[in-house]
Formats: structure tokens, C-alpha cells, sequence
């Protein structure tokens, strides 16, 4: 793995991308996609500042030579460096309360948006004297957390918040602020490949030098937060906080962001009600060569259900082996293969849904194929390719299938509907007997299968190849590069900031 960022020597337009979980750590969607740009485009200069987990994790792609290094931001590990004292401290923690107050205010003051933005490139400045962690997790800032939540006036005033949940929402609250200790690039645009984490040193670039920032969202990251959080062990005061902040923070980021790219239309929507002018969002599609997914050829003898992807509760796979077995009912030799890897921590999820098959009596017919060498076995392993997930964007999964000329059965969620039009299935989310009823109708009509699949793959060709990818976000590097203010617009001072820049 590369070591610390050195400087490259940077040519007309260097673009600097911000990743969580994926590239270059990790294969999957997302992750194609940066590699997908980076390698598409070697007249431009690329940088990599990854959010991880250890920060140990090895490069899982090889990087091009375009590609001048990649800095990790550790979300976890230990906390270091020591608090602030004195009047620092306690400008510290006046800003801190007034931050507090703005994640868990939920009357939509607009003074509450500018509390946080304010306060948050703040906190940055105790990240970058290497203070912040330990700030947050004195006696003195848990106080502050109890006094705030305890107010009257906010809900979870109600819910009674314990010392023990305090504790837990700072600790959870430490960890997520952490890539604001990032180095922000001063040249080039930054460009965020999802909401959330990754765009916090995005927006410290825009704040402190200028430097135009650009978000692409695939999925929602603030929808997928809210999905998150249903199933997490916390106390409804712990939920509360962090929402706030991926809510705060998602505000701030559509705000700040000189262009959005949503890879569908039904990201759109969010994004402008969380408050992004409509003259700044432009709709990119994700693409694929055609070429490098050509017809997958034969279809197996035995009837089969084909996945591809990872191994997570948000890809819905409780609803699919539900339905399948539901098919299981009416075709007795069907099967359903899962291809994909189990990322670390979800070794649970996967053992549940393996539990669930052999509870449902289709255990001897659902194989767990992990990763696959060549995706395209996975889509041509198939009659029909399905897609189960609760959240999504615009699937690389789906379209490849597409490209491949298989007919598919997909959820209705984010712009899954818009990628497949009339040459494939949509059913509900979490419906398992739609999607069992639509994948019977297709395996049990090779006909209606192959029609579809050549419609798929024609609209692949006609509107999702990945030359048109590239050519969008060429084309949009330039032009944010050529657009860059001289320096950023003025900031009025936080209380943390002056602290920071001030105390002695």
C-alpha cells in the first residue's frame, strides 16, 4: 500500500476523489465506477483520499499512473493527542454546546443550518492541531452532551438520556468527525463519490482555499443512514444525535457543492429537498462497455436465479430466498446462486440468511458462491438475474446483467426503474411473493426471457455506455477547474475557530 500523500506535480486539471469503504480498498459498484474514471481518463491528474476502517486495509485495484497516491482517514484505532486547555477548552465547549443544539433542533431554523456549518469548520481547526478527539471525549464535553439533550424543549428530553448514552453518542459522534483532521487539497476539484463521511474534506477545500467541490451520489447516503440506524442497538437519544448530523451534514454538503451528480432521477428529489439549487444538479448515468459485456450465451439447463453483489442487509436477501422459495414450490429443480464476497462485520448477516434458507427448506438449493473471478459467470450462471436490494443507485449489477442480455427481476428503488424501462421486471422492495410471481413468469416463458434480454442489452447500448460516463465527467472537471473562484468567499468566525486560531 502507498504511504503518506507526497505532492504530485499536478498538470492542467488534477481532481482529488473522496471515497468511504470503496476505492481503492475494496471491489464492488462503487469502486468499478472510480476505476472505471480513473483509467478512462489518464489526461487527468488523480489523487485518493480514502475514509477506512483501520487504515490498514491493502489496495484491492492497481492503480494507473495517473493516480499520484492515497491518503487514508481511519475511522477507528484509538484516539490520540491531548485536549485543549484552559480558555481554549472552554471556547471549545461553547462552540461545542451551540453544535450539540444545531444536530438536535429539529425546527428547520435556518439559524440552526449556519450554527452548524460555522461550528463545524471550527471543530476542523482542533482536528488539524491534532486536539479534537480528545476534546470531545473529556468529562467536560459529555456534560455539555447531557445539558443540551436534557433541554425542554427538544424531544429527546423526553427519552430521558443516561450517562451511558452519552457516552455512546460521543463515541460514535469522535469517530465520524475524524476525517475533518484531512489535508485538503488547495488545487484541483475535490469530488466526492457519496454524501456523508467522505465529503468532509471536500467541503474544508471549499471552505479554506476555494477549491471547487463536486458530489456524486449513487445511492442516498442520508436515506441509507436512516435505514441504518432502524436496526442498531442504540437508545432513541444516540439515533437522534447522529441523524441530526447526517442530516446537518447532508444539508451542508448539497449547499456547498458547485455541482451534484445523481446517478438517477430519484436521487434528484432528494437532493433538492435537502436543498440543492436545481441549476446545480445534472443527472450522470453510470455506464459499461458493451464490448466487455457481451451476450452471456447459453442459459443453464437447470432452472436458475443468478445475484451479484455483496453480502449486506441492504441488498435485501432475506426477501429473495423468501422467494424463492416461493418459486421452489412450483418448479422443484430451480436454484439460487449468490455471488458475491461478505465484507468484514457481515459474516452474521450472511449466517442468518443461510439459517433462513434451511428454515424455509430450500437450503440445499441456495449456494453462497462468494467472489467470482469473472462477473460476467455470475449474470451467464442465470435464466434470470434478480436484484433484491431495500436502497440503491443506479446498479452497475443491473445494467452489466443487461449489457449481458439476461432478462432480470429488480426492486423499485432509486433509479432502478429508470435503467430498466420495459426490458426487464420491477416488483416492490421487501415483497417476496411479487418477486417470486415475476421470476415464475419469466422462467417459466424462455420466449418472454429472450425478448427481454435483448431489449436490455440494446437499451444499454442506446443510452448507459461508459463513454458517455467518462465524456459527462471530463467534461466536468474542466469545467469546474475553469470555473474555480480566486479564493474562497469569507466565513464568519466560529467560536471553536477563534479558540483555535487565537488561544494561548
Amino acid at each position: 500500500m502507498r504511504g503518506p500523500l507526497a505532492e504530485p506535480v499536478f498538470g492542467t486539471t488534477s481532481v482529488t476523489l473522496l471515497t468511504e469503504g470503496t476505492y481503492p480498498h475494496s471491489h464492488g459498484g462503487v469502486s468499478v465506477w472510480c476505476d472505471q474514471l480513473v483509467q478512462g481518463m489518464p489526461d487527468i491528474d488523480f489523487r485518493v483520499i480514502a475514509v477506512t476502517g483501520t487504515g490498514r486495509e491493502p489496495l484491492a485495484w492497481e492503480l494507473p499512473a495517473n493516480v499520484h497516491g492515497v491518503d487514508c482517514l481511519p475511522l477507528w484505532g484509538p484516539a490520540t493527542g491531548r485536549p485543549p486547555r484552559r480558555r481554549e477548552l472552554r471556547r471549545f465547549l461553547t462552540g461545542y454546546e451551540r453544535f450539540l443544539s444545531a444536530l438536535l433542533d429539529t425546527s428547520q431554523d435556518p439559524g440552526q443550518e449556519r450554527a452548524f456549518a460555522e461550528e463545524l469548520y471550527g471543530l476542523a481547526h482542533f482536528a488539524e492541531r491534532g486536539t479534537l478527539s480528545a476534546a470531545l471525549r473529556t468529562e467536560a464535553a459529555v456534560r455539555a452532551l447531557s445539558r443540551v439533550w436534557n433541554r425542554p424543549h427538544l424531544p429527546t428530553a423526553a427519552a430521558r438520556p443516561t450517562l451511558h448514552d452519552a457516552l455512546t453518542a460521543t463515541d460514535l459522534l469522535e469517530h465520524a468527525l475524524r476525517p475533518l483532521a484531512a489535508r485538503p487539497p488547495s488545487e484541483g476539484v475535490t469530488h466526492a463519490v457519496s454524501g456523508g463521511l467522505p465529503a468532509l474534506p471536500g467541503l474544508l477545500a471549499r471552505e479554506r482555499y476555494g477549491t471547487p467541490f463536486l458530489l456524486t451520489e449513487h445511492g442516498v447516503y442520508l436515506r441509507e443512514r436512516y435505514l441504518g440506524f432502524r436496526t442498531e442497538p442504540y437508545r432513541w437519544p444516540v439515533k437522534a444525535l447522529m441523524l441530526g448530523f447526517f442530516r446537518m451534514l447532508a444539508r451542508e454538503t448539497y449547499r456547498r457543492a458547485a455541482l451534484v451528480t445523481p446517478g438517477n432521477r430519484y436521487n434528484r428529489r432528494w437532493e433538492e429537498h435537502g436543498g440543492t439549487p436545481p441549476e446545480r444538479i445534472r443527472t450522470v448515468y453510470n455506464g459499461v462497455d458493451p464490448a466487455a459485456f457481451p451476450p452471456a450465451g447459453p442459459e443453464p439447463e437447470t432452472p436458475t436465479l443468478s445475484w451479484a453483489g455483496r453480502v449486506d442487509p441492504i441488498k435485501g436477501l432475506e426477501t429473495l430466498i423468501r422467494a424463492f422459495a416461493l418459486v421452489r414450490k412450483e418448479v422443484p429443480a430451480a436454484r439460487l446462486r449468490l455471488f458475491g464476497g461478505t465484507p468484514r462485520g457481515g459474516e452474521g448477516y450472511r449466517t442468518d440468511c443461510e439459517r433462513l434458507a434451511a428454515d424455509l427448506g430450500v437450503g440445499d438449493a441456495v449456494t453462497f458462491e462468494g467472489r467470482v473471478e469473472d462477473i460476467r459467470d455470475a449474470y451467464a450462471a442465470g435464466n434470470v438475474v434478480m436484484l433484491s436490494s431495500i436502497s440503491e443507485g443506479f446498479p452497475f449489477t443491473l445494467i452489466e446483467a443487461m449489457s449481458c442480455g439476461r432478462a432480470t427481476v429488480s426492486t423499485d428503488v432509486g433509479g432502478v426503474r429508470e435503467a430498466v424501462g420495459d426490458s426487464g421486471l420491477v416488483v416492490p422492495p421487501r415483497a417476496p411473493e411479487r418477486m417470486a410471481r415475476a421470476a415464475l413468469t419469466l422462467l417459466q416463458d424462455p420466449a418472454l426471457r429472450a425478448r427481454m434480454g435483448e431489449a436490455a442489452r440494446l437499451r444499454v447500448i442506446e443510452q448507459f455506455t461508459l463513454r458517455q460516463t467518462i465524456s459527462a465527467f471530463r467534461d466536468i472537471y474542466h469545467e469546474l477547474a475553469g470555473a474555480r473562484r480566486p479564493e474562497a468567499a469569507p466565513v464568519p468566525a466560529p467560536a471553536m475557530a477563534l479558540a483555535a486560531g487565537g488561544a494561548r
